[in-house]
């Protein structure tokens, strides 16, 4: 009697959203492990047919040559506001944000501030890598004190340069704010939960209850002056300032967009 060959089984593939290109990024760069959870979770939740990204300037704008999403470049810091915008006259459409530290904590910083106060029903995606990548390793809000960058040569010191900003910390006391957390893609083990948070996230803005926010800490290889293996490591003393998980997680009633409101 002849055997029945088992089929493979996949364990693991390219999620169809992912573009099949050469990167941008730097060797190492974290946000190419990010594109992938959001890809993966976008495709699991079977949200993409009807997701409009918004990412505005800094290294996170080459999202959308990586991503096959319908995407709006918004300017400096702006991507909430955008956002805003997209959600009330497309209120069937899921909307997120993808933005850098230098954008977010930054130029932006009024933006996300006055978007999470309000609640609004968008999802925000805020990478972390403690400094400005784009445009040449400059100090960022997110920078670590004593860390080496080129307007802080010598180290960040408090005293010149202030403290470094916990955003996610700030954002979450927000009423309007259902959901903030932070991950780090440092193993896969925090990938793992990381990936669990985007999707927390997402959700949050399908059942209506209000703002959410998934801070995820990663590296700048080049910007930090490291190998890849060496920023990697990195992230480790990074999680010390900025801890990880769940920093709060509201129950909210679900409501309607403020375009839906009175329809």
């Amino acid at each position: 009697m002849t055997a029945v060959a088992t089929p493979p089984r996949v364990i693991a593939s390219r999620p169809e959203l992912l573009t099949d290109r050469s990167t941008h990024y730097c060797p190492g760069c974290g946000h190419g492990i990010i594109h992938r959870l959001l890809a993966e979770v976008l495709e699991e939740l079977e949200l993409a047919p009807r997701t409009i990204a918004v990412a505005p300037v800094g290294c996170a704008v080459f999202a959308y040559d990586y991503l096959q999403l319908d995407w709006v470049e918004a300017p400096h810091g702006r991507a909430p506001a955008v956002a805003t915008g997209i959600r009330r006259v497309r209120p069937d459409s899921f909307v997120l944000t993808y933005q850098g530290d230098g954008d977010l904590a930054a130029i932006g910083t009024a933006e996300i501030i006055h978007a999470a106060g309000r609640g609004e029903l968008i999802t925000a995606i805020f990478v972390n890598n403690g400094i400005y990548g784009m445009t040449g390793g400059q100090m960022a809000p997110t920078t670590l004190l004593g860390q080496h960058t080129t307007s802080t040569p010598t180290g960040r010191e408090a005293g010149a340069a202030g403290f470094p900003i916990p955003m996610t910390e700030m954002l979450a006391i927000l009423p309007g704010v259902t959901y903030a957390a932070r991950g780090s893609v440092s193993d896969p083990p925090h990938i793992g939960k990381t990936k669990a948070m985007i999707k927390r996230a997402c959700k949050a803005q399908l059942d209506g209850a209000g703002f959410a926010i998934v801070e995820i800490l990663s590296n700048c290889p080049v910007g930090w002056g490291m190998t890849a293996v060496e920023s990697m490591e990195h992230l480790s003393e990074v999680e010390k300032v900025y801890p990880l998980g769940v920093l709060v997680d509201r129950s909210a009633p679900a409501r309607q967009p403020a375009a839906a409101e009175g329809a």
